[in-house]
């Protein structure tokens, strides 16, 4: 999935400037902008399913362990038995083919290592951090994986490329990856296109920084234990000072 997620790109450019080979990515609202933002942990269960069905044939994540799937609200069992879906090489056999076992709790999510139906000399990312680095973050994700199109009339494409208005050069290499029903959300929610690109996108910024609702209440904690402090100091100082005129 994601294939080609290139674009180092500046938005917003000074007038006389290049102008960006893309369009700007509508912004979206996030359960998890702002300083007391936090992850929707149904959503991120729900992307996970996207990735774990649509990108895992082509998009690793290796710096996360499926033990890390604890954080979205998966019981140990679940983490064991979600590991245990995964081929993960361990090593060679004495005829020097590539052996592999069943996954555990501590192992990185495997990299694949042939991508399906991906062309010789095409990059394919890694999505554990794609969130924090690609430019545009979530909201340019969310409108790439929704943003195919037929192109405008008079506008080429090359062959083996697809119209999107979001991608560097409006072309990208990689087919569209959801087409609405890809996976079967067990909540009931409908699977269309824009519930399964919001739900991806959720998934990979969570994975991005797991961490995030934590962070903020320890930064709460830390802001009210400083407004107590000043409180306290002010006080402390007009006792002290109070028979001072």
């Amino acid at each position: 999935m994601l294939a080609i997620l290139l674009a180092g790109l500046t938005f917003g450019a000074p007038a006389g400037a290049t102008p960006p080979d893309h369009d700007h990515a509508p912004p979206q609202h996030w359960s998890f902008e702002g300083a007391l933002g936090n992850f929707d942990l149904a959503a991120v269960q729900r992307g996970y399913l996207v990735y774990e069905q649509v990108c895992a044939s082509c998009h690793g994540l290796k710096h996360v362990h499926f033990s890390d799937l604890a954080g979205m609200g998966l019981e140990p069992e679940a983490v064991q038995a979600l590991a245990a879906g995964y081929e993960i090489r361990a090593g060679r056999d004495l005829s020097g083919a590539p052996k592999y076992r069943h996954g555990l709790p501590d192992d990185a999510f495997p990299t694949p290592v042939r991508p399906v139906g991906v062309k010789e000399g095409v990059m394919v990312p890694d999505l554990a951090r794609q969130a924090l680095i690609y430019p545009g973050g979530p909201d340019r994700i969310y409108a790439l994986l929704t943003g195919y199109s037929a192109p405008p009339a008079g506008v080429p494409v090359p062959p083996g490329l697809f119209y999107n208005r979001f991608a560097a050069g409006r072309v990208i290499a990689m087919k569209p990856p959801l087409h609405g029903g890809d996976v079967h959300y067990e909540d009931g929610t409908a699977a269309s296109v824009e519930q399964e690109a919001r739900d991806v996108t959720i998934f990979l910024a969570w994975v991005g920084q797991p961490h995030l609702a934590e962070r903020h209440r320890t930064g709460v904690r830390v802001l009210i234990y400083l407004l107590f402090l000043i409180v306290l100091l002010f006080i402390l100082k007009r006792r002290i000072w109070s028979h001072v005129h």
